[in-house]
């Protein structure tokens, strides 16, 4: 039988056979990473097929060699005593040029193999036949080959040919199976983890979420929601959204969702909800339909903000001025009482204004997070999409999409976080542009896309010493006033400067001479006339309709710049716009960067049997934290309520440090806990998690030594780089 009629290639002369090319190693090494099968150990179904191939073709040894970039690696091998060699030894790697089997009958006759050492040393091999080993996409990535010590002039009958090419196709069946079960054991592992985060951040938001069918039944509420309402989970999910409403809102309320479910825009209502006790709340509701594959609308989010405080106030604020119109009798003791009622609702007044700032906001909130959850669903859709039909190439891709998303998830959050807590928190020097830029987008969501947002950040900004939350609100305040000021759309500059007032200049502006920062807010809307600027900052001045203002902005705007040793200043003409700016007084000293994160793959694992003591009411949080514990070499101990907690830290238990969430239930919160357990663990570390700024429960930001505070939503990498910091700082 010759060589050309049983399909296989002899090479007895130097024909000048090519190697693959660089574009083919990178191919090969690629498909070799995908599959991660080199440097695993021995499997019996490789060494099965190897054995096979072995007593088939009477070859005293059989491998299984993937050829990677530098190397070959056998994955099985029969008789051949070495389970790699480098490439300058290989004779497999002229197999991955050949479309079939390469059989050489004598190696000692061949150019290309006649100088190799395992030919002209030991293990004297002289006859050898490769199999070539193809994966779908049609990459060669090694071979089946038998050797043999003497020559075989006649190489293999055609029954051994092709026995050995069905023997290396179900190499390849092996390989593509191992690959596969891989793959979805991993895609099954991050479908899980997004799920949880999501879940997690959601549940954190301070703003009430809630998903329910198209006929009002509640499938998901968020912890917010739940507290909003005053009822347990268990029970909202028996419920329908119209069983809670008011009866005064449910007509207009029915005939919207009607509208929505019909495919009909997203839409706002303030609508009041009844609780158990028989109280109401007062709620800021955006409603907007979810649409399913199709574009029908299949679930309805609503997301819901508590304006009951709001309502009550502005109520308080008709009432106190009704009673000064119609003072006539003992003035001064009247005005006296009316001016103490005036000042505890203008406090009340002050923080519903903060919160109108949030609540401008909860129009696009909805939106984004609906946006933000199609992209993880779709992704992880597609993702078992792909892996079902067997198309790998693209798993990554959408692993990355679902990654991504969950992040600006937790960005969002932490932002709307920052603008509703109460506490007013020290200044600190900042990096106004910084703050600027991380603002853009919000501010961009809450004026809507028909007015586009510029920023002109100066070159080499000096720094500001002031309260950066007070600057973002007071920010948000001035974009919002140039929204209303162009009903028919327009453009918001945003510019910061630095400024050198002289004398003549600082006597202008009312300002000491000296340095200062400029943050400005220029609209090309209606302007104002001379005589509403004069009145611009007066306490509950506004020109805004009945409702819809309470008159505090500017106002509010002007006492932080006073107190932060600066000023404010307007600047307008009618039909030509309007400019705010806010000037603050240079800080020399150095900004702290708050922003650094730590990198877990930086961590070494933990060798010295640390307990760590996880106290949270949330089961996910408990299990995240307790996962990341376990990959940095942690024992943790878990605790739902602060009384379990407490029980396990006066215990003998070796207790390294206690990572605790600040509101909890068992009769004590976290700090309370955490002082009553170093009575007798004085030297414990203690790391407080909160989704609130607590400021009041953990004392107003002066912490004893050894306690410090993370925020959720955390990165895995920052909650293991604070947990190993806090716990190697005690050795």
């Amino acid at each position: 039988m010759s060589h050309h009629q049983s399909g296989f290639k002899i090479v007895s002369e130097h024909q000048g056979a090519d190697l693959p090319s660089p574009s083919d190693v990178d191919a090969r090494v690629a498909a070799l990473d995908l599959y991660n099968i080199l440097d695993t150990p021995a499997e019996q179904g490789f060494e099965d097929l190897t054995l096979l191939a072995s007593r088939i073709c009477d070859a005293p040894a059989a491998l299984v060699s993937l050829v990677d970039r530098n190397r070959q690696w056998f994955k099985a091998r029969i008789g051949f005593p070495d389970c790699e060699t480098d490439l300058s030894r290989s004779v497999c790697k002229f197999v991955l040029v050949e479309p079939d089997i390469l059989v050489i009958p004598d190696l000692t006759l061949d150019p290309r193999t006649m100088a190799n050492p395992l030919v002209i040393g030991e293990p004297l091999i002289r006859f050898y036949a490769g199999a070539p080993l193809h994966t779908p996409e049609g990459v060669t990535i090694g071979s089946l080959c038998v050797i043999d010590t003497k020559p075989r002039p006649a190489g293999l009958t055609e029954s051994q040919l092709e026995t050995l090419r069905a023997l290396a196709r179900q190499v390849t069946m092996l390989l593509d199976l191992r690959r596969k079960s891989a793959t979805q054991v991993r895609t099954a592992e991050v479908m899980r983890d997004s799920e949880a985060r999501v879940r997690a951040m959601v549940d954190q938001s301070s703003a009430g979420i809630a998903q329910t069918t198209l006929n009002g039944q509640f499938t998901f509420v968020n912890d917010r929601y739940c507290s909003m309402l005053g009822r347990p989970r268990e029970e909202l999910l028996t419920l329908r959204m119209h069983e809670l409403t008011h009866p005064d809102n449910l007509p207009g309320n029915a005939e919207q969702f009607q509208n929505l479910a019909q495919g009909g825009p997203s839409f706002e209502i303030e609508k009041r909800y009844l609780r158990p006790d028989g109280s109401t709340i007062w709620v800021h509701n955006s409603v907007t339909g979810v649409r399913e594959e199709g574009g029908r609308v299949g679930s309805i989010l609503a997301v819901s903000l508590d304006i009951s405080q709001q309502k009550s106030a502005a109520m308080r604020q008709r009432q106190a001025e009704a009673a000064l119109r119609d003072a006539n009798d003992t003035l001064e003791e009247r005005i006296a009482i009316a001016l103490h009622e005036r000042e505890k609702i203008e406090e009340t007044l002050r923080q519903a204004q903060k919160m109108e700032a949030v609540g401008q906001l909860t129009g696009g909130l909805a939106h984004d997070f609906n946006n933000l959850l199609a992209g993880i669903s779709g992704s992880l859709e597609l993702m078992q999409s792909r892996l079902q039909q067997g198309r790998f190439q693209d798993v990554e891709r959408y692993m990355a999409a679902a990654q991504g998303a969950s992040k600006r998830a937790a960005a969002l959050t932490h932002r709307l976080l920052a603008f509703s807590r109460r506490q007013t928190l020290d200044p600190k020097p900042i990096d106004v542009n910084r703050l600027v830029s991380g603002m853009q987008e919000m501010i961009q969501r809450t004026v809507g896309p028909g007015i586009p947002i510029e920023v002109v950040g100066a070159s080499g900004l000096w720094a500001a010493l002031v309260d950066p939350p007070q600057l973002e609100n007071a920010l948000l305040n001035l974009c919002i006033n140039a929204r209303d000021a162009m009903p028919d759309g327009g453009r918001i500059t945003i510019e910061t400067a630095n400024k050198w007032l002289d004398e003549r200049a600082s006597r202008k502006l009312d300002m000491p001479e000296g340095q200062y920062l400029s943050l400005c807010v220029t609209d090309t809307g209606t302007g104002m006339p001379p005589e509403v600027i004069a009145r611009v900052f007066e306490p509950f001045f506004t020109t805004k309709p009945i409702g819809e203002g309470t008159g505090l902005g500017l106002s509010m705007i002007y006492g932080f710049a006073q107190q932060s040793g600066g000023q404010v200043r307007i600047y307008s003409e009618v039909d030509q716009g309007t400019t705010v700016c806010i000037y603050l007084p240079r800080h020399y000293g150095e900004i702290e960067d708050d922003e650094q994160s730590a990198k877990l793959e930086a961590l070494p694992r933990s060798e010295q049997g640390e307990t760590v003591l996880v106290v949270d009411d949330e089961p996910t949080v408990r299990m995240l934290v307790t996962d990341i514990l376990e990959d940095i070499g942690y024992t943790s101990i878990e605790a739902g309520d602060s009384a379990t907690g407490l029980k396990v830290l006066q215990s003998n238990v070796r207790i390294d440090l206690l990572v605790t969430d600040v509101g909890l239930p068992g009769g004590m919160n976290g700090r309370q806990m955490a002082d009553a357990a170093r009575v007798f663990r004085p030297d414990l570390k203690v790391l407080f998690i909160t989704g609130y700024a607590e400021n009041s429960i953990l004392g107003n930001g002066h912490l004893a030594p050894g306690m410090a505070v993370l925020t959720k939503p955390f990165s895995i990498e920052t909650m293991a780089a604070r947990i190993r910091s806090m716990i190697e700082s005690s050795k």
